[in-house]
């Protein structure tokens, strides 16, 4: 975890040198014009919120860190594979709603491209997918 920190703090700090460079560069690139001017600030706006993504990602990582009091097992050398293996919950291999589901994510998303009347069609197949899925387990043959 502490690796983690490390390289989220790194990542901030070379997102800031190369906003920095991103900047200087331009301003040499375009000396004919005043500074601010010569300043592409798309470039420069969106190298400066990864550093503050980056760097608010690795207090928090940092916190949480300081926080569980110990090592997880993927920092020690000598822990097993399933020291990092938890029980993760039930989930259905044998299940096809989640392919249903993401087939009415893509017929909405293609109704926004090609046209809005597919958008509720989608949304009808969401609801019968998503209906399906947390039901799953309650008819058929896996019924509880």
């Amino acid at each position: 975890m502490k690796t983690n920190v490390n390289l989220w703090w790194i990542l901030g700090g070379f997102f800031l040198l190369m906003a920095i460079v991103y900047t200087w560069w331009n301003i040499i690139e375009h000396s004919s014009r005043p500074w601010y001017n010569a300043i592409e600030w798309v470039g420069t706006v969106g190298l400066l919120f990864s550093v503050f993504m980056a760097v608010m990602i690795g207090f928090y990582v940092d916190r949480v860190h300081r926080a569980q009091g110990g090592e997880l097992p993927e920092d020690v050398l000598t822990a097993d594979i399933d020291d990092g293996d938890p029980e993760m919950g039930e989930f259905s291999p044998w299940s096809w709603w989640p392919l249903v589901l993401a087939f009415s994510a893509s017929l909405a998303m293609i109704g926004l491209a090609v046209g809005t009347w597919m958008v509720p069609i989608g949304f009808g197949v969401f609801v019968v997918a998503i209906v399906g899925w947390v039901y799953e387990y309650y008819r058929g043959y896996f019924a509880r």
